[in-house]
């Protein structure tokens, strides 16, 4: 089969979850011996073209606008929309199938694709069929209505009220919707879309210790030889709870007997991370938090290896943080958040924890827990690392997508 995945973002441009769990199972059907194609988006003028990745060929189409048009462009982007249907004529896929694409791409894609004869999926990543932003709780809870008013006061200026409609009207032209966790399908069947779940998965052959030597540069690097690191992968922003974590690390640098425990940022530096910085320096943290900056995937694999434990506090619904997979796999132990899909990959008490991130307290005694007591810690990352390449195969992800694909 011809099939063409449509994603706002697609590395090696960009490296979001999102855009990761794309391209993973872009190749992982390439592998299954099907023709692969990508349109995705760049704002840089020079990114765009076509291009090739791995046996992908990649049409990067050039989107730049003010972010208050994105409720207007994210239904119809005249723009681009002559582009992507030049490349449907082209390529005359079997099968079109949408990732995220609220930002450029647009929801008339959809409508463009069926009537060019394609089968038309679409897979959800996050709330934003429904909402405009991230969606946040202070307690865990199962209703999860989006009303109006909630719209309004995250959209701000940028409110469409046309917008909704609209999506609601191309989702017409699905031929069937995927969630990324079960609570993400409940969150959209509570807001009148209905689909069903198939989660994101991993390359599991490709997680297997990194050799001795790259560790050894890796804890030579940043200094971290005959430490225990607690493992914070992502972006240190107010929604994945960035300030959750470094105010629980300040609890387990007082609670916790261990005094050679260190927490390891790893990802891009966002706005108001200054600020947590200050507090780490006013706090005396300065010598136990490092931060690394973006690493690439391959380094980025090495620091869950050295981790002891791997911490994933978002306050918001998360869907489905790949970081708990990737950790899983890695054999070790997660602490994740109460809020979205992590219930779904961490057995509470089997291969980690799952806290709500706003108690901190909480959240630091049980870093602690894993820290103090490494049989448990390695018990919790061997039945991690069942469980991912029991059910979160990228090759059986695949397997079950190709049969809804024939099926539809």
């Amino acid at each position: 089969m011809k099939i063409l995945y449509l994603s706002d973002e697609f590395p090696p441009l960009a490296n979001g979850g999102a855009a990761i769990a794309a391209y993973d199972i872009a190749k992982a059907v390439l592998e299954k011996g099907h023709e692969v194609f990508v349109v995705t988006s760049a704002e840089d003028f020079l990114r765009a073209g076509e291009s090739a990745m791995n046996g992908i060929k990649i049409f990067t189409i050039y989107s730049k606008y003010h972010d208050f048009w994105r409720s207007y462009l994210s239904v119809y982007n005249p723009f681009l929309a002559g582009k992507i249907k030049k490349i449907l004529t082209q390529i005359r896929p079997d099968i079109v199938h949408a990732h995220n694409m609220h930002s450029h791409l647009s929801y008339y894609l959809l409508k463009l694709a069926k009537k060019n004869g394609a089968k038309v999926f679409l897979t959800a990543h996050d709330t934003m069929l429904i909402s405009y932003g991230k969606v946040f709780f202070k307690e865990n809870r199962v209703n999860y209505k989006i009303k109006f008013s909630d719209n309004i006061k995250i959209a701000g200026k940028r409110y469409n009220p046309l917008r909704n409609i609209a999506i609601k009207h191309y989702l017409r032209y699905v031929d069937k919707i995927f969630a990324i966790s079960g609570a993400l399908r409940d969150f959209l069947a509570q807001n009148g879309i209905e689909s069903e779940v198939l989660h994101n998965g991993i390359n599991t052959e490709l997680w297997k210790k990194p050799p001795e030597s790259d560790i050894q540069n890796f804890k030579n690097k940043y200094k971290i030889i005959g430490k225990k690191i607690v493992f914070f992968g992502g972006r240190l922003s107010g929604a994945k709870g960035g300030w959750q974590i470094i105010k629980a690390f300040h609890r387990i640098m007082r609670i916790c007997p261990e005094k050679n425990v260190v927490l390891m940022i790893a990802g891009k530096e966002v706005s108001g991370e200054d600020k947590m910085k200050k507090f780490i320096q006013k706090n005396g943290m300065t010598d136990n938090v490092i931060f690394t900056g973006w690493i690439y995937r391959e380094e980025m694999k090495t620091a869950f290896f050295v981790s002891g434990v791997c911490v994933t506090p978002s306050i918001y619904f998360d869907p489905f943080n790949l970081t708990n997979i990737e950790a899983m796999a890695a054999g070790k132990p997660v602490v994740g958040t109460c809020f979205g899909g992590a219930p779904e990959i961490v057995i509470d008490g089997e291969t980690g924890y799952i806290i709500n991130p706003c108690d901190d307290e909480l959240m630091a005694k049980k870093i602690c827990d894993l820290l103090m007591d490494e049989k448990k810690a390695e018990s919790f990352g061997r039945a991690g690392k069942k469980r991912v390449e029991e059910f979160f195969s990228i090759s059986k992800q695949a397997d079950k997508l190709i049969d809804y694909y024939i099926s539809q």
